[in-house]
C-alpha cells in the first residue's frame, strides 16, 4: 500500500484525532481490564512505553490506509469496515513490536481485545455522532454498497454526490459503481466519501480519467451531482466527455426532489441547454409570492404563450380563489386550460377568448373575471414581423395595453403587472418601442394613482428558452433536419434564462412592488452574463450528440432589419438599484406626462389602424425619444439621431 501524508485542513485535524484517540485507548482498555491493579505497570515505565509504541503503530496504520481522509459529513457502514480494518491490522502489529521491549510481562491477553473494541468505539462515534448531528437522525448510517455495471466518475464531492453513493448502496442491483469524485472547489481532493476517492478538482478531470483507464477503472459516463457549476464549467465538461468518449449527464437538483419519492428520485438526465447555459439559480422566498396568490382572484393574458402558461401553471399551484386565462388564440387557451384543470381539479378555473384590441369585449371579460391582480403576458414578440407590420404591434403592444389598463382600473384591480423586454432599453426595432411605450405608460399610470388606485408594475428581463421568440426552437428543428443552423452574427450576444426562473422572480418581484414599492419604476431580473448565440448553437449541436461544422454546418445570414448584436437591460441614464428580491433590480427611466402619452397613443393608434407606417414611426420616435429605426424606417429618425 503506497503512503501518501495528506494534513491539509480537515484530514489533518481528522488524523490529529485518531492519533490522540489511539494514545488514550490502551491505557484505557489497561485501566478497564486490571483497574486499580494497573498501577505495577505505571511504576515500572511499560505504560508510557506501550502506549508510546501503540500510538506509533496506530499512526503509522492510519497513513498508510488513509481511512482518516474519509469526510465525517458522510460517514457510513462503509467508513466502520474501513476502520475495523485498520484496528485489525494496528493490533496485528503492536502485539510483536511490544513483544521485542517487555515480551508482554505482566500484560493480560484480554487487554487486546478490550483495545481493539475501545480503539473502534474511539474512532467511530465521533464520525457516526457527526452524521447523527447533521443529518438529525440514523436513516443513512447502515446503508451497503453494491456493485454496478456502468462505471462512473462524479463532478461533485458535496451533498449530491453523497446522495448518489448512498442511493446507489440502497438495493442490490445498482446501475453504477463509481470510480472516483471530482471536487470543484478542490477543497476535498484525496479525502474519501463512502470509500470512494476524491481524485482531483475541475482543471485535472482529463488527467483523473487517464489514470483510471491506466487502472482499469475506465469510467464510461461522467455524472454531474454539484448543482452550483455555472454554464461554462458544464460546457467544459461537455467538451471533455467528448474528447474521452463519453456521455455527460446530472442529477435532478436537490430543490426538484420530492420528499418522499425514492423510487425514481436520483433519476440521471441527459444535460439540458439551461445547464450549458446557466448560472447558479437564486434561492426564492416562496411565503410573499404565496400570500400574494393564495385566495385571491387573479388573470393572466397571453396565457397559451411561453410566459403565460408558465404563471398561470406557478399561479395554480399557490390557490388563488380564481385564475381567469385570457388569450386570442383558441388552441393554445385550450391546452393550457386543459392541462390546469388535470392537474388542479379543485382549482376554479375561468377562459375568456378575446382580443387585448377589441376594448368592449375586453371590458366585459375583465369585469366578468374581477381580477385583483392581472398579468399581462400578451404581446407580439417576433422581432422581424412586427418590422414588417409596425401596425399590428403598435395595436397589440401599445393599443392592447391601453385597453387592458383601462379595464383594470374600471374593474377595480388592485394591480396590473406588465411583462416587458430587454429589447425595450435603446431600442432599434418596432418590437422594442412598442414595449417601451408600454413601460412608460405603465408608469405614468402608476404615477399619477393616488391610494387605493390600481398600481401598474413593469418587469423586463431578457430573453427565456424555449419561447416562442427565441431562437431555440428555431435551432432545435434546424438540427433535427439536419441543418444548417443559421446565426445572424458571429458576434451577436443575447440574455437568456429558463421560462421557470424568470416566472419565480416575476412573482416574487412583484409582491413587494405591489405591496406600495418601486412606484413608477421598472423591476428588472438579473439576466447573468450574456450569452453569444454563436455558442448557444454549439452547444446544442453537441447536446444532440452531433460535431458542429462536421456533422451540423453553421450558417451566417447577418443582421435583420431592427436586430442589435447585443441587447441591454439597463439603459445609461437609469441608474439600477438594488431590491429587497435577491436577483431583482430596479430603474427609473425618464418621466413621462401622462396626458402627452395618451395624446400621442390615440395618434399612433390612428395611424396604425390606417396603414400609415411612415406616419406611425415617426409618431413612435417622438413618443419613444430613444427609438433608433431601422431598414425602411430609418428616414423617421429624429433630427440629430443617429443609426447606433
Amino acid at each position: 500500500m503506497a503512503m501518501r501524508l495528506d494534513l491539509g485542513g480537515r484530514a489533518g485535524i481528522a488524523l490529529l484525532h485518531d492519533t490522540i484517540m489511539a494514545a488514550i485507548s490502551f491505557p484505557l482498555a489497561l485501566y478497564l481490564r486490571l483497574g486499580a491493579q494497573a498501577f505495577p505497570w505505571q511504576t515500572s515505565g511499560y505504560l508510557w512505553l506501550g502506549t508510546a509504541i501503540f500510538t506509533i503503530v496506530a499512526a503509522t496504520v492510519f497513513v498508510a490506509s488513509g481511512f482518516y481522509r474519509g469526510v465525517w459529513r458522510y460517514a457510513s457502514l462503509r467508513d466502520m469496515i474501513e476502520i475495523g480494518r485498520a484496528v485489525a491490522v494496528i493490533m496485528l502489529l503492536f502485539v510483536p513490536a511490544l513483544f521485542l521491549f517487555n515480551r508482554l510481562e505482566g500484560l493480560p491477553r484480554s487487554t487486546l481485545v478490550i483495545n481493539a473494541f475501545v480503539l473502534l468505539f474511539l474512532l467511530g462515534a465521533p464520525r457516526f455522532a457527526y452524521r447523527i448531528w447533521k443529518d438529525g437522525g440514523l436513516d443513512h448510517l447502515l446503508e451497503r454498497s453494491h456493485g454496478g455495471r456502468a462505471s462512473v466518475l462524479l463532478i461533485g464531492a458535496g451533498d449530491g454526490a453523497e446522495l448518489f453513493l448512498r442511493d446507489m448502496a440502497r438495493g442490490t442491483t445498482a446501475p453504477y459503481h463509481v470510480v472516483g469524485l471530482i471536487d470543484p472547489s478542490g477543497q476535498r481532493v484525496g479525502r474519501r466519501i463512502q470509500g470512494v476517492p476524491v481524485a482531483g478538482n475541475l482543471d485535472a478531470a482529463a488527467e483523473v480519467i487517464d489514470r483510471l483507464v491506466a487502472k482499469g477503472d475506465a469510467p464510461q459516463r461522467l455524472i454531474v451531482t454539484d448543482e452550483s457549476l455555472d454554464g461554462a464549467a458544464i460546457a467544459r465538461l461537455l467538451e471533455l466527455a467528448e474528447s474521452k468518449g463519453l456521455t455527460l449527464a446530472r442529477l435532478p437538483r436537490l430543490t426538484e426532489l420530492k420528499p418522499g419519492a425514492r423510487s425514481d428520485r436520483l433519476a440521471v438526465r441527459p444535460i439540458a441547454l439551461e445547464d450549458v447555459l446557466g448560472r447558479p439559480r437564486h434561492v426564492l422566498d416562496r411565503a410573499p409570492v404565496e400570500r400574494l396568490v393564495a385566495g385571491r382572484r387573479l388573470l393572466v393574458t397571453g396565457a397559451g404563450g411561453s410566459i403565460g402558461a408558465e404563471l398561470c401553471r406557478q399561479i395554480a399551484a399557490l390557490a388563488p380563489a380564481r385564475l381567469t386565462l385570457l388569450d386570442h388564440s383558441e388552441s393554445l387557451l385550450h391546452a393550457i386550460a386543459t392541462e390546469l384543470a388535470a392537474k388542479h381539479p379543485g382549482l376554479a378555473l375561468a377562459t375568456e377568448l378575446c382580443d387585448l384590441r377589441d376594448r368592449g369585449r375586453l371590458e366585459r371579460a375583465v369585469g366578468s373575471a374581477l381580477p385583483e391582480i392581472l398579468f399581462h403576458a400578451a404581446a407580439l414578440k417576433h422581432v422581424p414581423v412586427c418590422e414588417r407590420h409596425p401596425d399590428e404591434a403598435v395595436l397589440t403592444n401599445v393599443v392592447g395595453t391601453r385597453h387592458l389598463a383601462a379595464a383594470a382600473i374600471k374593474s377595480g384591480a388592485g394591480a396590473m403587472v406588465v411583462i416587458s423586454t430587454d429589447k425595450a432599453v435603446q431600442p432599434e426595432s418596432v418590437l422594442g418601442a412598442t414595449k417601451k411605450l408600454a413601460e412608460s405608460y405603465c408608469q405614468a399610470l402608476d404615477r399619477s394613482g393616488g391610494p387605493g388606485a390600481t398600481r401598474f408594475v413593469a418587469v423586463r428581463f431578457g430573453n427565456v428558452l424555449g419561447s416562442s421568440g427565441s431562437v431555440v426552437p428555431l435551432f432545435q428543428k434546424q438540427i433535427a433536419e439536419g441543418g444548417p443552423v443559421t446565426v445572424t452574427d458571429a458576434a451577436m450576444t443575447r440574455f437568456f434564462m429558463t421560462t421557470e426562473e424568470a416566472v419565480e422572480l416575476v412573482l416574487q418581484a412583484s409582491a413587494p412592488a405591489l405591496a406600495g414599492e418601486a412606484r413608477g419604476k421598472v423591476l428588472v431580473l438579473e439576466m447573468g452574463r450574456p450569452v453569444r448565440i454563436l455558442d448557444l448553437a454549439r452547444q446544442m449541436i453537441r447536446l444532440s450528440g452531433r460535431q458542429p461544422e462536421r456533422d451540423i454546418a453553421i450558417a451566417f445570414t447577418g443582421l435583420r432589419p431592427g436586430e442589435k448584436l447585443t441587447e441591454m437591460l439597463f439603459a445609461p441614464d437609469e441608474n439600477p438599484a438594488p431590491t429587497a428580491v435577491a436577483g431583482v433590480l430596479q430603474a427609473e427611466p425618464r418621466a413621462a406626462s401622462l396626458h402627452e402619452l395618451e395624446t400621442g397613443i390615440d395618434r399612433l393608434a390612428a395611424a396604425a389602424r390606417e396603414g400609415q407606417a411612415g406616419l406611425l414611426v415617426e409618431t413612435l420616435t417622438a413618443l419613444v425619444p430613444d427609438y433608433r429605426p431601422q431598414g425602411p424606417y430609418a428616414s423617421h429618425r429624429l433630427p440629430g439621431q443617429a443609426a447606433s
